[in-house]
């Protein structure tokens, strides 16, 4: 696209142009629209609003965050009339509490549905994003706020699995799942990944399949579910108290209610460390993960105690010795890939019509026409299901081919990573919010609270920009390395880099590998921002206002 011969005098067509309509867009149409005022645009590649629940139908697909969290805090009304039916809610539940959300608030008017955006260049001259989507059309706007998502563009399984096309038989992927029903009754079916999509998916096809093979790459820790029926005296009692919840939610490291984590696993009796364990094993939810120590993601010895319980647990579960060794993790520490949860998953390994296959002691070799062949045989389906994860927090930013100030490309500039201040802006691409991106605390926190402190920043962020008659606001170069430094100093101080996962970018092949999260927790993160917004917005250079403002 090119924008040198732009027109001074051409005015932008809206304020905002916001990308997604899920958690993250809903939430920045209303913030702009009706409580800053502005025009906006949304677009969004789905034919409704759901964003990642709105791809991710796949049989058992559910949310393992409590549902009564798990929601916006921004409407007192909304928070009081809407009812949760269970403790986790699937997906069809979430899916319908967004489209109420929408109708409430009457966002689906501002949003352009079944639309994808596939550029997006900054036009110097006019102070303006020249936004680009699949069908054609051109949109200029002022502001843009990426609602892309952090787990919204699957990877490409195809690389991975030589043969994928020539499979004859039926092939899914759990983030782009169809949505009409898929019977798998009398089928055999082959599931590869076993990660928190896979898991889930497992659980409810092994019901109903003639025969179920898992082709395990990596074997995770994961820990009980705990769903039940929404309990109507405790969800009284969120109600009557949802401020105060919602306040220490905030105050804790992820954005959830979790208070009583013991300082190290070191400091106590083994007695009173499986005491701990036990209860909040038993709680459910990520009870055990940031409720039982706080050293565990820290410290290689604290976390080899919670290993080894999770193990002990499994093998308690799983009737045949070799299958729970294969189904236990032991090369790399609990909670450096995300702790998936589960529902009665290692006790299907106890069945007849369940196998497991072990990818790491019996390679895929290829898919074929019939199935899957490994190394030491060859397996045949009527269906494969694909768990095999996303391209996580970058990758639906470079998808839609972002070029900045003197046509420099965010492909290029994050060629080593990716590189931005707080999480939420880039050096070189003004004007541009990223809602829970790369560098923030979003995969570590409860994500419709981060979607509402981000939002809110650049919102209020650009209330102060127009009541100063100032049209551009761009972090600083400095201000940039500072933050990326920082977020790697912490992350060094964590296991996280040790292991190969999703969070330093490892399971995309060619994916430069960095940790993708700011792991400080919720509460220094938003400090952090406070006192950025409180001392004029430093680490950012704002600009004066261009000639082509709307009016």
């Amino acid at each position: 696209m090119d924008t040198s011969a732009a027109d001074p005098g051409v005015k932008p067509d809206v304020d905002a142009v916001i990308v997604g309509a899920g958690f993250g867009g809903l939430y920045a149409i209303y913030r702009l629209r009706d409580r800053l005022g502005l025009s906006v645009q949304a677009f969004e590649a789905g034919s409704d609003v759901g964003g990642t629940w709105y791809w991710n139908r796949y049989p058992g697909a559910r949310c393992d965050i409590e549902s009564i969290h798990y929601s916006y805090s921004f409407s007192d009304e909304l928070q009081q009339e809407w009812e949760w039916s269970e403790r986790f809610a699937a997906q069809p539940e979430i899916l319908n509490y967004l489209s109420h959300v929408a109708h409430r608030f009457d966002l689906r008017s501002s949003i352009r549905f079944d639309t994808r955006v596939t550029s997006m260049e900054w036009d110097d001259l006019n102070s303006v994003w020249v936004v680009g989507t699949d069908d054609g059309s051109i949109v200029r706007a002022r502001w843009v706020f990426s609602c892309a998502g952090v787990l919204s563009l699957p990877k490409d399984p195809g690389p991975e699995f030589p043969g994928l096309a020539s499979f004859r038989g039926e092939t899914l992927l759990t983030g782009r799942w169809p949505h009409d029903p898929i019977d798998f009754e009398g089928k055999r079916v082959g599931v590869i990944g076993t990660a928190s999509s896979g898991i889930q998916v497992i659980q409810e096809i092994a019901k109903s399949a003639a025969h179920l093979t898992v082709f395990q790459r990596t074997p995770n820790y994961a820990t009980p579910l705990g769903n039940r029926p929404s309990d109507p005296e405790r969800t009284r009692k969120v109600k009557d108290n949802y401020s105060r919840i919602r306040t220490d939610a905030r105050n804790h490291f992820a954005g959830l209610d979790y208070f009583r984590a013991q300082p190290s696993a070191l400091s106590v009796s083994p007695e009173e460390r499986r005491a701990i364990f036990e209860e909040r094993y038993g709680a459910g939810g990520f009870s055990f993960f940031l409720d039982t120590f706080q050293d565990v993601l820290f410290d290689k010895e604290a976390n080899d105690k919670a290993a080894d319980y999770i193990r002990e647990r499994i093998r308690e579960r799983v009737k045949d010795p070799k299958i729970a060794d294969v189904l236990s993790p032991t090369d790399y520490p609990y909670a450096t890939k995300r702790p998936p949860l589960e529902t009665s998953y290692y006790e299907i390994f106890n069945r007849d019509d369940v196998t497991l296959v072990d990818v790491k002691t019996t390679p895929i070799v290829a898919v074929t026409e019939r199935g899957i062949r490994t190394v030491d045989r060859a397996f045949e389906f009527d269906c494969l299901v694909l768990a095999t994860g996303f391209d996580a927090m970058t990758g639906p930013l470079l998808s839609m081919n972002i070029v900045g100030r003197n046509g420099v490309r965010l492909r290029d500039e994050w060629r080593d990573g990716p590189r931005t201040y707080l999480g939420l802006a880039m050096h070189g691409f003004p004007n541009l919010f990223v809602i829970a991106g790369p560098q923030s605390p979003s995969a570590l926190y409860n994500f419709p609270l981060a979607i509402e402190d981000h939002v809110d920043f650049a919102a209020e962020a650009i209330d102060h920009l127009q009541q100063r008659r100032l049209a551009v606001i761009e972090p600083t170069s400095d201000a940039q390395a500072e933050w990326v430094e920082h977020v790697n100093e912490l992350a060094q101080c964590t296991l996280l880099p040790g292991t190969n996962s999703w969070y330093m970018g490892a399971n995309v092949p060619g994916k430069p590998r960095c940790c993708l999260i700011y792991v400080g927790g919720a509460p220094a993160y938003r400090q952090k921002c406070a006192e950025v917004a409180a001392g004029g917005y430093g680490g950012f250079r704002l600009e004066g206002e261009s000639a082509n403002a709307l009016t």
